[in-house]
């Protein structure tokens, strides 16, 4: 009994940060194009920019890029899930 909870936090804790991760990428990358865009010879390179993202963004959404973001976020969570829980099966058959 003392297994199952310490895996069951090890995994819910994967997922969460595995699923924050791509969002935190995304805003970064959206919010340096911004601050790019803003900058007085290089607007059209920050403009192009974002677009370039949030239509990368629309593809995986069906034309909405907060529905692609997240879309991302969720695969990501669980390929940590997934890498997670092959880890800790791994891991007692190592010693």
């Amino acid at each position: 009994m003392g297994i199952f909870p310490d895996f069951l936090r090890s995994v819910l804790l994967t997922m969460t940060l595995s699923f924050f991760t791509p969002i935190l990428v995304i805003s970064l990358g959206l919010t340096s194009s911004a601050i790019i865009g803003c900058l007085p010879y290089l607007e059209t390179i920050g403009q192009f920019s974002c677009r370039q993202i949030l239509q990368f963004l629309a593809t995986f959404g069906s034309g909405h890029p907060l529905q692609g973001s997240m879309i991302i976020a969720i695969t990501c969570s669980l390929v940590g899930a997934l890498f997670d829980t092959y880890a800790s099966y791994q891991s007692p058959r190592s010693q």
